[in-house]
């Protein structure tokens, strides 16, 4: 099933790659502009300055109102050359004493500029032109007229002009980097993304026949090596889940056909011919038996299901051990009295459990003990304590169990002895449900076999 409509993480990182490189140059290009604004600044704040000075100077140099015009000249004279530069001497009353052709500033706004931001650069505009001067109070030698207000702009168009087109430049070369950004990104990201579809094609193989493949770890970015090794790990898990599955689908496929069997032979075989009533009852007993060792199997699977699901939820209550191991011994001493196995019992100790779910493990492992104890032996139970633990040791004399086999005795309808029959050998789930049993308890259980000796121990926690 292919997902559509959702970003992909190739999509995301060219937009997060187009996003940060503008970002970069942006902010990069205002530095520039605002650089390159200050240097003009900074050159007509040098020019202006100087203009500043010589008006100041010359003012200074006056000492009667006739030298004015001889003021008017020498102004006139220094500024020859420079182009778009303008001066402005305001007197008192706002009379304009000196100003260039084009210096057409109100005396309101040249007068405050002197008097607020004195030597200050600002802009000044003039029609459609704008200028960068500065206003200050400069003192006269002419009695009577101590200080005037002389103002000095320049025209910046060339300046406006230059930066419009940088600022033009600037924004089109933002705009190509971020679409020249965007498609190498998309080939970075693809690139840099290869081994994620490289995990994908090869978990693509995997199936139900194919739970072994695994994700090549060391050939797989450092990144993306944890995630490969939990997706093996996952692997593992299905492929002992399945296996699992599988043996116990076809084990309980070939317990249950042998009893099914057994009710359809028998059905036929009375529905052959007419029979009298003891011949009925007979057979309706013997599919009885059947239908009851059919009712255990499931009631067994049933719980060995829960327990594998965490549904066995133990209902705890104070129990004295040997109180229950004496209580197993009296249901089982028939039959061992018939063996002539002697049961046993040492030790003691007070535990919280569910008195009917610990009667059945103990009872599973009783029962196996004394249908393979050999005869005149005895099936020794001993209760040990320690200071987190209760211990439950359950041995008997017997077979051996072959060192292959100790692993699977507790797997679901595992026998060591195929060959057994199966009316001596129960629904083959005593060992399995014992251990979820113990589980559940959260306790653990094992066992050990040698020269003859078969020992299952049982740790609860107290």
């Amino acid at each position: 099933m292919r997902l559509t409509g959702r970003p992909s993480i190739t999509r995301r990182l060219t937009l997060l790659f187009v996003i940060a490189s503008s970002a970069v140059l942006l902010a990069l290009g205002l530095v520039i502009a605002s650089s390159v604004e200050q240097h003009f600044e900074d050159l007509d704040m040098e020019v202006l300055s100087g203009k500043m000075e010589l008006t100041s100077h010359a003012l200074a140099a006056l000492k009667t109102p006739g030298d004015l015009e001889q003021l008017t000249l020498q102004l006139d004279h220094s500024l020859v050359g420079h182009h778009g530069l303008e001066v402005l001497v305001i007197g008192a009353n706002r009379a304009v004493l000196f100003a260039t052709p084009n210096a057409g500033f109100a005396p309101d706004l040249i007068q405050a500029s002197a008097q607020h931001k004195a030597l200050h650069p600002q802009l000044w505009t003039l029609g459609a032109q704008t200028y960068r001067g500065i206003a200050a109070e400069v003192a006269t030698g002419i009695g009577g007229q101590s200080r005037v207000t002389v103002a000095v702009a320049t025209d910046i168009a060339h300046h406006q002009i230059y930066m419009r087109s940088f600022l033009q430049t600037l924004w089109l070369f933002v705009a190509g980097a971020a679409a020249l950004t965007g498609v190498l990104g998309w080939i970075v990201a693809r690139r840099g993304l290869a081994p994620l579809r490289a995990m994908r094609e090869q978990a693509q193989v995997v199936t139900a026949q194919q739970l072994s493949q695994r994700l090549p770890v060391e050939s797989v970015p450092l990144e993306l090596a944890e995630l490969a090794q939990s997706l093996n790990d996952m692997l593992a898990r299905l492929e002992e889940a399945f296996r699992r599955l599988s043996d116990f689908s076809s084990d309980i496929a070939h317990e249950l056909r042998t009893p099914v069997s057994n009710l359809m032979t028998q059905t036929q075989v009375a529905l052959s011919r007419a029979r009298d009533a003891d011949g009925y009852r007979s057979i309706l007993e013997s599919n009885a038996e059947e239908f009851e060792h059919m009712a255990s199997m499931i009631s067994d699977m049933l719980l060995l299901a829960k327990a594998e699901n965490g549904l066995v939820v133990p209902s705890r209550e104070t129990l004295q051990l040997a109180n229950e191991v004496r209580a197993l011994f009296d249901y089982y001493d028939a039959v061992a009295e018939d063996k002539r196995i002697e049961l046993t019992l040492e030790g003691d100790c007070e535990i919280s459990a569910d008195r009917l779910m610990l009667r059945r493990a103990l009872g599973n492992l009783l029962s196996n003990a004394v249908r393979h104890a050999s005869a005149g032996s005895t099936v020794r139970v001993q209760i040990s304590v320690s200071a987190d633990q209760v211990g439950i040791a359950m041995e008997n004399q017997g077979d051996t169990i072959a060192q292959e086999f100790l692993e699977r005795v507790f797997d679901r309808f595992f026998r060591v002895d195929p060959s057994r029959q199966r009316a001596s050998e129960g629904t083959g789930l005593g060992l399995a449900i014992t251990r979820s049993i113990v589980l559940a308890h959260g306790g653990s259980i094992a066992v050990t076999s040698d020269a003859g000796l078969t020992r299952f121990t049982i740790s609860l926690p107290r």
